[in-house]
């Protein structure tokens, strides 16, 4: 079960990265600029490195049934890879991993993005990484990751920021 889990978490995360460079290779292409690119490499490590850990975590630790941690951090990731969609379908040609902003953005005010200033970090990312951690078992990658893991989302979130208010006036 928790085998089938992880092959279908790392390919939903393949599939979502296909279409960014999908995405992105459009966006470059009609002039897109790139803010932050040193963190966004930092920040696909960190995510790579999380997952990594979370699997060999629950590789070497003692067997386990599914139970209600288990159960609950299937769920979670469940929200979270639910919110990727609603984000991209929000977003559309603009979703990227990368923070690019194009020439002819035009800035996102549906009520999603009006109630939570980075639904992608905030109700994908960190839903998908804790539900992950959970679903196997993996508390130390969690407790060492997570608080790892914040420091290059707080600076992609403060970089992001700053983009948007050099681009939209009142942001």
């Amino acid at each position: 079960m928790r085998i089938a889990f992880i092959a279908a978490a790392v390919l939903f995360r393949l599939a979502s990265l296909a279409l960014s460079i999908r995405h992105e290779r459009r966006l470059r292409a009609g002039g897109a600029a790139e803010y932050g690119a040193a963190n966004t490499a930092l920040l696909a490590l960190a995510h790579t490195a999380f997952y990594i850990a979370a699997i060999a975590e629950y590789a070497i630790g003692p067997a386990r049934g599914i139970d209600a941690l288990a159960l609950a951090g299937l769920a979670l990731y469940g929200v979270g890879a639910a919110m990727l969609v609603v984000v991209i379908r929000g977003l559309g040609r603009l979703w990227t991993v990368k923070l690019l902003i194009a020439r002819d953005h035009a800035l996102v005010t549906t009520p999603l993005f009006r109630w939570v200033r980075h639904p992608n970090y905030l109700l994908n990312i960190l839903p998908e990484l804790v539900g992950f951690a959970l679903a196997l078992h993996a508390t130390w990658t969690l407790a060492i990751g997570l608080p790892l893991y914040a420091v290059p989302l707080a600076i992609r979130i403060r970089q992001e920021e700053a983009a948007m208010r050099a681009v939209f006036p009142g942001y």
